[in-house]
């Protein structure tokens, strides 16, 4: 059995949005971290996600982790994975739900608006467990193509969900059946 941590986007999920839906229909699935007000910066968003999957100073973890990212939450994923080589062996795998795109030329912003969340390049870097990337064809943030780059670098399986938009509320997305099928493949692990 594994643990299943919600790695929110920019913002606070609406209350029809999948991943608060996940949150609310299965109590013993947790936040890393909880969803912003206002939006975390990148730095705070993977001290989050590595407290949640080692289980912070007061708890070593043993039990493996699946993480289920949604927009930018996949790039907070990507970064620290590039970033905590050991603690990786604490997740099991990764359901990447639409990342937008940001092109790997841009340098790193240091001094960026505080809203961005996330600065500079993404790393693109494979990943060391299994992955599911989530594309859709009529992303608003990011190409199908684009998409494809992404799992082909962080070694991701792709999952076309056709004409999904990004996959939220304002694209037709409360509950997501496709999705908590793709999670129960990555929960269960290898045959």
């Amino acid at each position: 059995m594994s643990r299943i941590l919600l790695v929110p986007g920019r913002g606070r999920p609406k209350p029809e949005h999948w991943l608060r839906r996940w949150a609310d229909a299965n109590p013993h699935y947790r936040w890393a971290p909880y969803p912003p007000a206002p939006p975390f910066t990148l730095a705070e968003r993977i001290a989050a996600l590595h407290d949640a999957v080692t289980g912070g100073r007061e708890v070593a973890m043993t039990e493996p982790a699946v993480l289920v990212a949604h927009s930018a939450g996949c790039l907070s994923v990507a970064a620290w994975a590039a970033d905590q080589t050991g603690a990786t062996a604490l997740v099991r795998a990764a359901l990447l739900v639409t990342p937008p795109y940001i092109d790997p030329r841009l340098p790193s912003e240091p001094d960026g608006h505080p809203d961005d969340g996330v600065y500079g390049p993404v790393p693109r870097a494979r990943l060391p467990f299994r992955s599911i990337l989530v594309a859709s064809r009529t992303d608003p943030y990011t190409t199908f193509a684009q998409f494809e780059e992404y799992a082909a670098d962080w070694g991701a399986e792709l999952f076309d969900a056709g004409d999904a938009g990004h996959i939220e509320t304002a694209s037709g997305y409360g509950p997501w059946p496709a999705g908590e099928r793709l999670l129960a493949i990555l929960h269960k692990g290898p045959s």
